[in-house]
């Protein structure tokens, strides 16, 4: 079977974001890029992610967009998928999601800043694209746009995208953003939040960069 691996991951983790509570029903989407072959395997539309099957995953060459592999409809974000794959050479799989809080900041089309230095593993701040009928290239474009120099952008009343170098790393960066915009619109009820400065916020990129890696120096405690 065609990226068969990809394919199963596709499925672990489009119901894993079920269980997360990261989604609600078909909702949401999930890609694996095979960047040997330079095919992406993506969830396709409107179906139970726990009645997926490695047969309903579908199969699409980045660069032409055209479906090589699969006979159900490919989700109605593929694009979005697509056009990260196509010009982010860091990035190797999507999460998109319609998780509760960051889609309830993104109707606020504001960016998520660093109230919490978990945001890290994303970026120094989150920030929200311009709205666009979902399903079509100028959300895709406008998504594309917003996530320079992140890994995570907010979809203007819509919800979140995270891409990573792994599945693994997209949806940890999925449930820390959604995890930091909980605390954020938590925090806001109570006050204003403190944004941590920029320099902090990029030392802790670098510091997340070697995280469970041994390191021979010590500071003097």
């Amino acid at each position: 079977m065609l990226l068969e691996k990809e394919r199963l991951k596709v499925i672990e983790y489009s119901q894993k974001m079920i269980t997360d509570g990261l989604t609600k029903g078909t909702g949401g989407n999930i890609s694996i890029l095979n960047v040997e072959k330079n095919l992406m395997a993506v969830t396709p539309s409107g179906i139970d992610y726990f009645k997926l099957t490695p047969e309903d995953i579908v199969i699409i060459d980045v660069e032409s967009g055209k479906v090589i592999d699969g006979e159900k409809v490919p989700s109605s974000e593929s694009d979005m998928h697509r056009i990260f794959y196509k010009y982010r050479k860091d990035i190797k799989a999507i999460v998109h999601t319609h998780s509760k809080y960051a889609t309830a900041l993104s109707c606020l089309r504001k960016p998520l800043p660093s109230a919490h230095y978990l945001l890290a593993v994303a970026g120094v701040e989150v920030p929200c694209a311009e709205y666009a009928t979902y399903g079509t290239v100028k959300l895709a474009k406008n998504a594309f746009k917003a996530m320079e120099g992140t890994k995570a952008v907010l979809l203007s009343n819509h919800g979140m995208l995270a891409g990573g170098d792994s599945i693994e790393e997209a949806y940890n960066i999925t449930e820390n953003v959604e995890f930091c915009c909980e605390l954020y619109s938590i925090s806001k009820t109570m006050g204003e939040p403190v944004v941590l400065p920029r320099e902090e916020m990029e030392m802790m990129i670098k510091r997340f960069k070697n995280y469970g890696k041994r390191i021979e120096e010590h500071e003097e405690i």
